[in-house]
């Protein structure tokens, strides 16, 4: 696994763990992080099966800088502009 990888895997756990961790009653709030854990889970799953850094829709590379803000993307730039 490469250093950009093990990164943004040890950021993904540290913020699911803390999403975990700040779990409270059903609220919209809730419904949005629920959602960033599904992601965050994902983003966990490709980085363990070799997949990460690919976008999910053309294949191609995502780009260091995307993937260092934002880990648990699915899409490069170009296909999340398009709808991914």
């Amino acid at each position: 696994m490469d250093s950009l990888a093990r990164e943004a895997r040890d950021a993904l756990v540290q913020r699911g763990e803390r999403l975990r961790r700040a779990r409270t009653k059903p609220s919209l709030e809730a419904e949005g992080e629920e959602r960033e854990l599904l992601e965050i889970d994902a983003a966990l799953a490709r980085i363990a099966m070799g997949l990460f850094g690919r976008c999910e829709r053309c294949g191609g590379a995502m780009g260091r800088n995307r993937l260092r803000a934002v880990p648990e993307a699915r899409y490069c730039v170009t296909c999340a502009a398009l709808g991914g």
